[in-house]
């Protein structure tokens, strides 16, 4: 079981990633097209951009904020983002994950995890 899990865990960056991106694809916040549209249009973003060791993706069906979305929030900061379609999400990728530079005017909420 533990070369399996050290197998996996390898696979995926574990130990190496620098930030987690998570977007919800509705229904609530926004139509499944919508959503499903900025998660392929994220996730070839990121393997273009040679993120996907350093940044995974995760796809979420509801994050409890139920409006304005697509929602997605980006850890360890915890930067909260509303409105996140496919056609944010390319300044996204480049301002906040690739540059550094959360885009202030997308974001609604912070909350920076601590050790």
């Amino acid at each position: 079981m533990d070369d399996q899990l050290d197998a996996a865990a390898a696979k995926i960056g574990i130990g190496h990633h620098q930030r987690h991106v998570f977007l919800c694809t509705g229904p609530s916040c926004c139509t499944p097209e919508i959503g499903l549209a900025a998660w392929e249009v994220l996730k070839q973003l990121l393997k273009d951009k040679g993120l996907t060791g350093v940044c995974p993706r995760t796809k979420v069906g509801c994050m409890r904020i139920c409006c304005h979305g697509p929602t997605m929030v980006v850890y360890p900061e915890a930067t909260w983002y509303h409105g996140m379609n496919a056609d944010r999400v390319p300044r996204f990728v480049q301002e906040h994950l690739v540059e550094g530079r959360p885009i202030v005017e997308w974001i609604f909420a912070r909350n920076p995890m601590t050790q």
